[in-house]
C-alpha cells in the first residue's frame, strides 16, 4: 500500500508543480478589484454553501484571491446550509448583474428557479464541487472525481484491512456505512465508487453489515451532518454490536468520523479496538486524529488546484476562450451533460501526510501541532 501512496504522492507533487496556487483571503464580504488585469471592470459572484465545514472556507478564499489576481472584483456569500438564504444570495447576484456565477449549492435540484434567471440575465454559471441539477443554466463544472473518491476509500479498506487474505481465511470484518447528503451528486457517485469495489466482499461474507444498511437511501445523512453522524453510529453500537466490535466505520466526510469518534468514546472503544475510521477534505482536525490514531485516514483534495481550474473556467467565459475541461460525457444533470474538469483526489493516512500536506504546502508543521 505504501508504494501505491508514494506513487501517488509523486504524481501530485506533479500535480502542484503544474498548477497555480491562490493565496487564502477573507470570506463573506465585497472585495476591490485589482488594476489593470484581465478581468477588470468584471464581478465575479461566489455562492458557497457553509462555513461549518474548514474546506469551503478554504475554497472560497482561495477562488477569490485568484480571481482578484486577475482583476475581477468578488462577491463571496455563504449560505450556511439554509437554501433559501442561498437562493436569495443568487438573486441579489442577478439583481446587481454580475457577470459570472459560481454556485456550490447547498441542495444541487433546489436552485432552478434562480439559475433560470440568471441565463435570462445573460450570466454564466461555473458549478463548484456540487454538479447543479436539472437545469440548462449550467455552462461549467469544476470538481474532483467523486466516484474516484469513493473509489480510493474502498481501496484503503481493502489494503488495509486485507480482504483478499481475510476472504481466503474463511475470516470476515464487520462494517457499517455513513454516506453523504441525498441532495449532492457527489454523495452519489461516491456510495457508487465504494459499493464498486466493497460489494463482492459483502456478498461472500468478508465484510458483514450488521444493521443490514448497505443501499445509499439507507445510510445517506442529509447536509452532511456530523451530529446524525454521531446519533447513527451510537444506535448501531448500543444496538447491533452491544456484544461484538465494529471494525469499520466506512465515512463519507471528515464531519462523519468525528462524530463517529465522539460515539465510539462514549461506548468505551480503546486502543485496542478502535475501528477503521474512513474520511473525507484532510480537514486539519482529521489530519491530528490520524496523527493520534483516531482516524485512519482521510481523502486530500486540494482546494488550491479545484479553485486554480474554476477561476480558468470563469476568465474563459469572460474573455471569449474555450474553458480547459477533460470529461464530457459523465455528468449529465438531468437536463444536459455538463463539460467538466475533474481533479484527481488522493488519499491519505499516517504514512503519507507529511510528504503530501505538510511538504504540499497544505498545512505546516506548527498547524498539525497546534
Amino acid at each position: 500500500m505504501k508504494k501505491k501512496l508514494l506513487a501517488l504522492s509523486l504524481s501530485l507533487a506533479l500535480a502542484f508543480s503544474l498548477a497555480a496556487c491562490g493565496n487564502g483571503g477573507s470570506g463573506g464580504s465585497d472585495s476591490p478589484s485589482g488594476e489593470g488585469g484581465v478581468g477588470e471592470g468584471k464581478t465575479v459572484g461566489i455562492a458557497m454553501p457553509t462555513q461549518s465545514s474548514e474546506r469551503w472556507i478554504k475554497d472560497g478564499d482561495n477562488m477569490k484571491a485568484q480571481l482578484e489576481e486577475l482583476g475581477y472584483e468578488v462577491k463571496l456569500q455563504y449560505a450556511e446550509d439554509d437554501v433559501q438564504m442561498q437562493v436569495s444570495q443568487i438573486e441579489n447576484f442577478v439583481a446587481q448583474q454580475v457577470d459570472c456565477l459560481v454556485i456550490a449549492a447547498v441542495d444541487s435540484g433546489a436552485l432552478t428557479t434562480v439559475e433560470a434567471q440568471a441565463k435570462t440575465a445573460g450570466i454564466p454559471i461555473i458549478a463548484y464541487d456540487r454538479l447543479l441539477m436539472d437545469t440548462d443554466a449550467v455552462s461549467y463544472y469544476a470538481s474532483f472525481d467523486n466516484k474516484g473518491v469513493g473509489t480510493a476509500i474502498a481501496n484503503y479498506i481493502v489494503e488495509a484491512k486485507d480482504l483478499e487474505a481475510a476472504k481466503a481465511a474463511g475470516e470476515s470484518y464487520t462494517i457499517e456505512f455513513f454516506m453523504g447528503s441525498p441532495d449532492d451528486n457527489n454523495a452519489v457517485l461516491l456510495y457508487e465508487g465504494i459499493m464498486e469495489v466493497l460489494q463482492p466482499y459483502l456478498d461472500d461474507g468478508t465484510l458483514v453489515c450488521k444493521s443490514g444498511r448497505t443501499s445509499f437511501d439507507e445510510t445517506c445523512i442529509l447536509r452532511w451532518s456530523q451530529e446524525e453522524a454521531q446519533k447513527n453510529c451510537e444506535n448501531y453500537l448500543s444496538g447491533f454490536y452491544a456484544d461484538e466490535d465494529l471494525d469499520i466505520a466506512c465515512s463519507a466526510f471528515d464531519g462523519f468520523a468525528y462524530g463517529i469518534r465522539s460515539a465510539l468514546e462514549g461506548a468505551g472503544y480503546t486502543d485496542a479496538n478502535w475501528p477503521l475510521i474512513t474520511g473525507q477534505d484532510a480537514e486539519l482536525m482529521a489530519v491530528k486524529n490520524i496523527i493520534s490514531g483516531k482516524q485512519s485516514m482521510t481523502i486530500y483534495k486540494d482546494t488550491r488546484l479545484l479553485a486554480d481550474k474554476a477561476v480558468g473556467m470563469v476568465n474563459a467565459v469572460l474573455t471569449g476562450t474555450e474553458p480547459e475541461v477533460n470529461d464530457t460525457t459523465t455528468y449529465d444533470n438531468g437536463v444536459k451533460v455538463v463539460p467538466s474538469y475533474l481533479c484527481t483526489p488522493v488519499a491519505v493516512d499516517k504514512s503519507n501526510y507529511e510528504e503530501l500536506l505538510v511538504d504540499g504546502g497544505y498545512y505546516t508543521a506548527e498547524d498539525l501541532a497546534g
